[in-house]
């Protein structure tokens, strides 16, 4: 179990790390880069070098944004086997519908227990 949980925190702190560099180095906004990582996890899934990484790390590459555009594809191209073109529709949804759902929820919850306010400069 040590080992997973290396594995894990030395994936996922990787791909972390990878995220400060890119900040640090170009000023890119984080939204922006949540995007590009997104992004990379639907592409490198889709050369098929991404689900190696889940295998070998688990929640070290499964949790990060990267994991979500992983799962996205993930789920399309299981959909398209099973259900043919119209899984290309449904299959990214259906397979991150629980994070999807999740974050909404406690989106939700934590507008209704704190106050927003706009930030003073």
């Amino acid at each position: 179990m040590a080992i997973n949980i290396l594995k894990a925190f030395l994936v996922g702190g990787g791909i972390c790390l990878i995220g400060q560099i890119v900040i640090n180095i170009t000023h890119i906004t984080n939204g922006k880069i949540l995007v590009i990582f997104l992004i990379a996890g639907a592409i490198l899934e889709g050369f098929g070098l991404y689900d190696p990484l889940v295998k070998f790390s688990g929640a070290g590459a499964s949790v990060p944004i990267s994991g979500f555009g992983y799962a996205l594809v993930k789920g399309t191209v299981k959909a398209i086997e099973e259900k043919g073109i119209l899984g290309a529709l449904t299959g990214g949804l259906e397979a991150t519908s629980l994070g999807i759902s999740t974050a909404i929820v406690f989106g939700y919850l934590v507008a209704l227990i704190f106050k927003p306010r706009t930030k003073k400069n």
